[in-house]
């Protein structure tokens, strides 16, 4: 049997779709079944990763790495190892449909600059992919080209001086990372999140001394090219170590921590229209854990429909998973668990908003 694949329909010109008025019927010896469903859906994308961190009780630096379905509730499973153990790995996704790049900050006892990657619809082990321009602690976006990471903790003079370099890498081929620009101030501890065309970091620390101070600031870079990020505008509140997601409009940021130094940690959260510079607008509020304190420092994956907040630190940190639905406003709920209780992990996504939807 004959099998045929149509990637479009259009008018006989090829500039629109096709124009069906009045009573139209198809014939066919078999049948036809017109695609439904998101693009993510039909091509069996919506797989997010969890990798590393510091686990409880010992503050253990593990390699453990799970993934769990986006659209399906319930807990992680086991994806594999990383090929470092390592924890204060970047917040965001830098990941293709198909690759998911892990760029780690911490391996227990030194800040590294390795980036791994894996196959995000397989199950295994990390391996090498390169590395990064800088030692530290960086913020990932992407979209199905390159990977960028943005700002960070750097290794010297003290891990709590704050680096502004932005670099990039192209996602389909190994090898080291190439300078992009800088923040417009220098910060770390940043949620990101993109859209195909346009990537965003928001919060973060600055690098004030004595005593560093908690950011509101959104800033944005165009992906595809290269250069200084541009103001986009300011969080509802001050806070580092939120959490990032996004679909191809929308951007969220939640929890973080919210006072200086240290303090409170925050409930918040914000969105953005991503298309559209402006202030954040208040969405809802992560669920309340482990009360008082809501979570940070933990990391987000998404799909066109749902972002999923994952691990983190409350007292003392967090195995849970929590969602929201970006077309609906409204508190976040609960997902599942991961396998380990743990904060700083590297997250990867085939389904995020740079990827489109």
């Amino acid at each position: 049997m004959s099998e045929y694949r149509i990637n479009q329909i259009t008018n006989q010109a090829g500039t629109a779709g096709p124009q069906v008025a009045g009573i139209t019927t198809f014939n066919s010896s078999s049948g036809l079944v017109m695609p439904s469903g998101t693009t993510e859906y039909r091509g069996g994308r919506g797989r997010g990763i969890y990798a590393g961190g510091r686990s409880v009780p010992t503050s253990t630096t593990v390699n453990t790495i799970d993934y769990i379905t986006i659209a399906t509730l319930g807990n992680a499973l086991d994806f594999g190892d990383l090929k470092t153990t390592s924890f204060n790995s970047s917040a965001g996704n830098a990941s293709s449909s198909v690759r998911g790049l892990l760029k780690l900050g911490y391996d227990g006892t030194n800040f590294i600059n390795t980036i791994e990657y894996i196959t995000i619809a397989s199950t295994g082990s990390s391996f090498d992919f390169g590395d990064a321009n800088t030692s530290s602690v960086s913020s990932s976006i992407s979209n199905s080209t390159r990977g960028i990471f943005a700002g960070g903790y750097a290794v010297s003079p003290a891990p709590t001086i704050k680096i502004q370099t932005i670099s990039y890498v192209t996602i389909a081929t190994l090898g080291d990372a190439s300078y992009f620009g800088d923040l417009a101030q220098v910060r770390g501890s940043m949620g990101a999140c993109a859209s195909p065309i346009k990537g965003i970091v928001a919060g973060g620390r600055d690098n004030i001394n004595p005593s560093p101070r908690n950011s509101n600031i959104i800033e944005s870079i165009t992906i595809a090219s290269t250069g200084n990020a541009i103001d986009f505008g300011d969080l509802t509140v001050n806070r580092y170590n939120c959490f990032g997601c996004s679909n191809s409009i929308r951007g969220v940021f939640g929890g973080g921590q919210n006072t200086n130094p240290g303090g409170a940690f925050s409930y918040t959260i914000d969105y953005i229209t991503i298309t559209n510079n402006g202030n954040a607008v208040y969405f809802g509020d992560l669920v309340n854990f482990s009360s008082p304190q809501a979570s940070n420092s933990g990391n987000s994956v998404s799909s066109a429909i749902r972002g999923v907040f994952m691990g983190g630190y409350t007292s003392p940190y967090d195995a849970q998973m929590q969602f929201i639905t970006f077309s609906t406003l409204g508190n976040a709920t609960n997902f599942g668990n991961l396998s380990i209780a743990r904060r700083n992990g590297a997250a990867a996504s085939d389904a995020h908003g740079g990827l489109g939807d």
